[in-house]
């Protein structure tokens, strides 16, 4: 399994837009686990899991991690392609980028934090967290990361952070800080009120 994973194309904002996918991402990346493991855990039918599987392989969020011989079946494992995927969410395409600033919005006013979640503003964070997350981006750098022996995930994953700094032009390092700024301006700007936050009781209580 990789420490990271990076993606730009719409159709995976689609793909994770499925609880239930979110779901199998999550438990495959603590441990390998077969369709039979999934569906009791989930709930759900093999054939459902199956059905889910299939497209987390064909997008390149699973893989199969080995296969063993039961009687005479052979059961696979599967896992997480990588324990972080990083994405760059593009031209905002297929409304992916909305539904889930939503549901961060939905957390920040659960911090007593409400925030306007009006079209206009959500497309220009879009636009501004794929202008960051392209600057400087280097997918092979994260390959060679992979290579280092005897080294954990979190120190690859600050490895690749700062490595990508120091590898980033002065040009390239202004231009991220710009964007930050104005993102920085932009979130604080779509604040609308500051509210007392909602404790357990009162969130289940709304539902």
């Amino acid at each position: 399994m990789k420490s990271f994973k990076f993606f730009n194309n719409p159709e995976a904002f689609e793909v994770l837009a499925d609880e239930t996918r979110r779901k199998m991402i999550y438990m495959l990346r603590a441990k390998e686990q077969t369709v039979s493991q999934l569906a009791d855990a989930l709930g759900k039918t093999p054939q459902a899991i199956y059905h889910q599987i299939k497209i987390l392989l064909d997008n390149g969020f699973v893989e199969v991690a080995k296969e063993e011989r039961v009687d005479h079946f052979i059961e696979t494992y599967y896992r997480a392609t990588a324990e972080v995927f990083e994405f760059s969410h593009g031209d905002n395409r297929g409304g992916q980028f909305q539904k889930q600033f939503k549901e961060v919005a939905e957390a920040l006013a659960q911090l007593g934090m409400k925030v306007n979640t009006d079209d206009e503003v959500i497309d220009r964070l879009a636009r501004l967290e794929a202008k960051i997350s392209e600057i400087g981006m280097r997918p092979e750098l994260e390959e060679k990361i992979q290579q280092l022996e005897d080294v954990g995930f979190f120190t690859r994953q600050h490895a690749y952070k700062y490595a990508q700094m120091a590898t980033m032009t002065d040009k390239q390092f202004e231009e991220m800080m710009a964007a930050n700024r104005e993102l920085r301006r932009l979130v604080t700007q779509s604040l609308t009120k500051q509210v007392q936050p909602l404790s357990r009781t009162q969130r289940t209580e709304q539902k």
